[in-house]
């Protein structure tokens, strides 16, 4: 996407995404994702470097909502819909997740199922819907957009991780 199909705040996490079409970045992303993830050394599901910091599974929980929002409003975009979609909350979704009752395995299957979900939605779109924009709370982006930033916001989360946490 130009810089025109999306706000500014997109821009770091769209420089993490290498060049190439939407499905492309999609997968070889999933693929990464889901390989880091099962990396994971178990001791370190619950660790946090800080005490007003999230623990690893929180991060990739919040992978998985952000997936699972994005698509949502991709959908809603290509659509046509172009009521503004709600804004989230990161740290209230993290405060009220229950993972108590989650282990990464179920983690690695959510974010799996989401991204091949949205893998499929994103191959069903012709490039006059992938060019369609809706409004966020940042401004204005395109159904495109959105799809590269899925994969951008997922690998700056495993940067951080990796960065952070291991």
């Amino acid at each position: 996407p130009t810089k025109k199909d999306y706000p500014d705040y997109f821009e770091k996490y769209l420089q993490l995404i290498e060049e190439g079409d939407v499905i492309s970045a999609l997968k070889i992303n999933h693929q990464s994702v889901l390989d880091f993830i099962e990396e994971i050394p178990r001791l370190k599901q619950n660790y946090f470097y800080d005490d007003d910091k999230w623990t690893v599974k929180q991060v990739i929980n919040h992978i998985v909502d952000t997936e699972r929002i994005l698509g949502y409003r991709a959908l809603r975009f290509a659509r046509g819909d172009n009521q503004q979609p709600l804004s989230f909350d990161e740290n209230l979704y993290a405060k009220n997740a229950n993972l108590s009752n989650t282990n990464m395995q179920m983690l690695v299957d959510e974010f799996d199922s989401i991204r091949l979900s949205n893998i499929l939605l994103f191959k069903q779109l012709s490039e006059k819907e992938l060019l369609l924009k809706g409004k966020i709370g940042l401004g204005e982006v395109s159904v495109l957009a959105l799809g590269y930033f899925m994969c951008g916001h997922a690998q700056h989360h495993v940067n951080i991780i990796k960065e952070r946490y291991l």
